[in-house]
């Protein structure tokens, strides 16, 4: 039976209470720029922030489009929409306006709390700046008791990233994130208060909300908050700084640190115990640069806007390079074939799941809730493969599957073969019609430095030499960057038409 819903049972009031019963409200929470805040004055902003929100009319179950940079406002924000019992909508500040309008109307957003940037992005909307709130906030007095919530009363929406459709809103209630954290930050990583966390991934996504966000404020920990997409040398100079222990990114982002760090930049990584990978599969000879370069085991995890954060996952105390681990305690996995019928160990199939943090829909999408939702388990859409060992291995998304003369390809494989190329950094391979309407491969790749004369026709080579003739691209295009989402996900279907 879910329990009702009660003031202590709200997401923000549960991480004050926790923070004086704990001892942590000297200790630090946030770093940002050259400034640090406690646990204590976190918190202690929030409830005069949810005062300057209540007095621009946000009410209970109102929605609130927080379309902000990671930063201090971000994070007073979402504990003050919180505490009022009203529900903030996450989103990427940096989307084109028409985006942003879609999710704005989508929501039905009462109130837009925004960043930097021409505000007549959210003309017809009522708005308030980020440093607006952070001015008003020291002179307002702190709300009253926090507004009734039970674990599934809803707290935030995250959008879905669009790789394969318009974006959908992904409710979740006041309970997900401690259970993300128990779950996750305290059985499989153990992050204790002395943790410091550097996370590329944004707070408006699920897994820099769980990294960067989650994880400091039930922990007691901390994390450093970078309002842009830092750059290798900025994550250098940020992990120096900040001794940070544990570095959460995406596969593209740790080969772009691998490439500057082997042309002679970079700083002492000493301090970092772990790293974390998701977003897509890390090649394994990344993987292996990678936990070089940082003398810290790279674990990889797989999760999802639906899930709220990881579903499988390495730990440091097992950790299995390739795969994405075993589930998370509390989840349950299935692979099935395209008829939904399990299928056995070794076998490539279509990954479902179920546990305590899978949303209960999509926000205004019925027909879309009944196809990923049935009967409380969840069609991810991603294939995967599971190993004796009881762990799996990610082979990509079904929507990315490639058709060759009526032969289904991987494109995953061809663009293995094709990273072992010393030159190559990043790689994707789509099917591309002639202009006969033949469908053949074509790769567009990205190289760690100049790209050296006749590598298109070395690459052709290199694939005829280790695949089936119908797998090796027709054509290779050396491109400066592929098609990613602003989590890092590659964004093929940009990559089939050519351009982007």
């Amino acid at each position: 039976m879910t329990p009702p819903p009660t003031a202590a049972g709200n997401l923000a009031a549960r991480l004050a209470a926790l923070a004086e019963h704990r001892g942590w409200t000297s200790r630090p929470a946030f770093h940002q720029d050259h400034r640090t805040w406690t646990h204590g004055e976190v918190h202690g902003l929030a409830a005069r922030a949810a005062s300057v929100l209540a007095g621009h009319g946000v009410r209970p179950g109102d929605r609130v489009l927080l379309a902000l940079p990671d930063s201090l406002a971000w994070v007073t924000a979402f504990l003050a929409v919180a505490r009022l019992g009203a529900v903030a909508v996450l989103v990427n500040p940096e989307l084109p306006p028409d985006e942003i309008d879609f999710m704005a109307k989508d929501a039905d957003a009462a109130l837009c709390v925004t960043g930097p940037g021409p505000a007549e992005r959210f003309a017809g909307r009522a708005r308030l700046g980020g440093d607006q709130l952070v001015a008003l906030t020291p002179d307002a007095p702190p709300a009253t008791d926090a507004h009734p919530a039970g674990p599934r009363t809803p707290l935030y929406i995250q959008y879905t990233s669009g790789t394969t459709g318009p974006p959908k809103g992904v409710v979740h209630g006041h309970g997900d994130p401690e259970t993300y954290h128990t779950l996750i930050g305290d059985r499989l990583l153990r992050i204790t208060e002395d943790d410091v966390t550097l996370s590329v991934s944004k707070l408006f996504y699920a897994y820099g909300f769980g990294n960067a966000f989650v994880f400091p404020l039930f922990s007691g920990s901390s994390a450093v908050l970078v309002d842009h997409r830092p750059n290798p040398a900025a994550v250098d100079e940020l992990v120096a700084r900040h001794r940070v222990t544990l570095l959460y990114s995406v596969p593209s982002a740790y080969a772009a640190l691998v490439t500057d760090r082997a042309s002679g930049h970079g700083r002492c990584f000493a301090s970092v115990r772990a790293a974390v990978s998701a977003g897509e599969a890390m090649p394994a000879e990344l993987g292996e640069r990678v936990t070089e370069l940082l003398g810290a085991p790279v674990l990889e995890q797989i999760g999802s806007t639906e899930a709220g954060h990881a579903f499988c996952a390495n730990s440091p105390a097992h950790n299995t390079p390739g795969t994405v681990g075993r589930p998370v305690p509390g989840f349950e996995v299935e692979l099935r074939d395209r008829a939904g019928r399990p299928v056995p160990d070794g076998a490539e199939g279509e990954l479902w799941l179920r546990g305590p943090t899978v949303t209960s829909g999509y926000l205004n999408r019925p027909e879309e809730t009944a196809r990923t939702l049935v009967d409380g388990w969840l069609a991810t859409r991603d294939l995967a493969r599971r190993e004796p060992d009881g762990t799996y291995r990610h082979l990509g998304r079904a929507d990315d599957m490639e058709m060759v003369g009526g032969i289904t390809v991987s494109p995953l494989e061809v663009e293995a073969v094709l990273r072992t190329h010393p030159a190559v950094r990043e790689a994707v391979v789509v099917a591309v019609p002639d202009e006969r309407g033949a469908t053949g491969l074509r790769a567009y790749v990205v190289t760690a430095t100049t790209a050296p004369p006749g590598l298109e026709a070395e690459l052709i080579t290199l694939a005829r030499g280790a695949l089936a003739a119908f797998k090796v691209p027709r054509a290779v295009h050396v491109v400066a960057s592929l098609p990613r989402t602003p989590t890092g996900k590659l964004r093929r279907h940009l990559a089939r038409h050519g351009a982007w």
